[in-house]
């Protein structure tokens, strides 16, 4: 069913069930085109591009996921973001209507700056109906950040710019039962709205709501080839110098990550491996982004940011351990992992940075005494819950600024990890580690930090993993903790 995002239900102009596509109901057509039209004339009359969008309702049945990767055409962006467990939340996006790159320190508020200006004058459905509204309904800007400045210079990572957000043509959000659709355009004048319009519908149509995610081989004809970027020996060369370091009082933490490639004879498909993540890890910020080039997809356990209003949210996670298919071992494991002076030491240097970022921004900062453990699949953390009552504005791209790198993905002090982390490492992060989420037009939004992830490029699949160093780390078990990491998605990649 298709209908007005606000106002009686209009039925569907097409059936799935006969393999028909969607198209918007007249009232919302007409209202589109209006938009179209006076965007036009605004963009030629202010000199400046003008976005405008439209959104509807969809049946919360479908699979937007799957409807948006059965649609993408080869020059396609897409992405994808759903976190399950979460009443079922889930945001798809196809196309690209305008997009912001960036680089340098700083990329978030220029990257926040940009997004403001677009949305400041757009041409759209009431504000007020979006409290209504799942999140992430209506217009949205879809993407990430590199974990490092200037990050994502080597090839394998071409396409995803540091800082990079879409502004896609059509996007898609779900929470429960209510979804909705949206169709958004940039002019910036020139264009006819009436085929910027025919256009926009032409995307709407080419999805299928009755679109299923396939599926992952689990006997695939030949086994596919896997090797470390650089010998288990160099990671743990690595750890041994940072302990020294750390010993020696030049920082309290580093993290230090390691890549794994995944050779396989035939690309990798980006579509088979979300939908394995989503369904592995359910309680995960399971997410894909990609262009015509490559895909980037994983399952993050870490919320670095989300902001409603005024009200933000970020969780403190550090600290891990395996888990076991023993109900009784499993929680012997996290037990021993509360009781861990060193994994909590992880996780108060991790707290007393979020705390110390967010204090000046907040008329009030609240944490949970004692840290949760989080489990997923293959591993548990030590979790702690961080709230705050924002003092002034401040968008959520500007608060992940202010909060990235987290000592859980970085080190502290930052200042001393920022080039010592490159140089042990001996690789170019990327988008690993670094944030990967969405912001609406309100400026608010959430972003997680993208870990147990894979970039995958044709037939070969860049894994990623680190884990947090301190004084008493043991580099051959920080290598064991990274191979449980990995563990994630190497049986979905092979």
């Amino acid at each position: 069913m298709v209908r007005p995002s606000a106002g009686p239900a209009v039925p569907a102009t097409a059936s799935a069930a006969a393999g028909s596509h969607l198209s918007l109901p007249e009232s919302v057509r007409s209202a589109l085109a209006g938009r179209l039209e006076r965007a036009v004339r605004r963009a030629r009359r202010e000199r400046r591009p003008i976005a405008a969008s439209v959104s509807v309702g969809i049946d919360s049945t479908v699979d937007l996921s799957a409807a948006v990767l059965r649609a993408r055409g080869p020059g396609d962006r897409f992405h994808c973001l759903e976190q399950p467990e979460r009443d079922g939340f889930a945001l798809a996006t196809l196309g690209c209507a305008t997009a912001i790159e960036g680089r340098g320190e700083g990329r978030f508020e220029e990257a926040a700056a940009a997004c403001r200006r677009l949305s400041s004058a757009a041409e759209r459905d009431d504000p007020a109906d979006d409290a209504l509204a799942p999140p992430a309904s209506g217009p949205v800007f879809v993407g990430g950040f590199a974990f490092a400045a200037e990050g994502g210079s080597g090839p394998e990572w071409a396409s995803l710019a540091p800082a990079q957000l879409v502004l896609p043509e059509l996007s898609l959000a779900r929470e429960g039962e209510e979804a909705r659709i949206t169709l958004t355009a940039v002019l910036d004048g020139d264009e006819a709205p009436e085929a910027v319009l025919e256009r926009l519908e032409r995307r709407l149509a080419s999805l299928d709501p009755s679109a299923e995610m396939p599926l992952h081989d689990p006997d695939p004809v030949s086994s596919p080839r896997i090797a470390g970027a650089a010998p288990p020996e160099h990671y743990e060369a690595a750890v041994a110098r940072a302990v020294e370091r750390i010993r020696a009082g030049d920082l309290e933490k580093v993290v230090l990550a390691r890549e794994v490639r995944v050779h396989a004879r035939e690309d990798h498909d980006p579509a088979a491996l979300f939908a394995s993540v989503r369904a592995a890890f359910p309680s995960c910020y399971c997410f894909l982004v990609g262009t015509s080039e490559l895909a980037f997809a994983g399952a993050s356990p870490e919320l670095l940011v989300r902001r409603e209003g005024s009200r933000v949210q970020t969780v403190a996670l550090a600290g891990t351990t395996r888990r076991s298919a023993d109900p009784a071992v499993d929680r012997h494991l996290g037990e021993q992992l509360l009781r861990s002076p060193k994994n909590r030491e992880e996780q108060a240097i991790v707290m007393r940075r979020i705390e110390r970022r967010l204090a000046p921004l907040s008329v009030w900062v609240a944490a949970a005494e004692e840290p949760a453990l989080v489990g997923v699949q293959n591993v548990q953390h030590l979790a702690t819950a961080v709230r705050a009552q924002l003092a002034e504005p401040r968008s959520v791209l500007e608060l992940a600024g202010l909060l990235h790198p987290t000592p859980a993905v970085g080190g502290e002090p930052w200042e001393r990890a920022k080039g010592l982390i490159p140089a042990l490492e001996g690789l170019d992060r990327g988008w690993y580690a670094g944030p990967v989420g969405w912001t609406d037009f309100a400026e608010d939004g959430e972003l997680c930090v993208a870990l147990r992830c894979a970039l995958l490029r044709g037939p070969v699949a860049h894994l990623y993993a680190g884990d947090g160093i301190v004084r008493d780390s043991v580099p051959g078990e920080e290598l064991a903790e990274t191979e449980a990491k990995l563990g994630a998605l190497l049986p979905l990649l092979s």
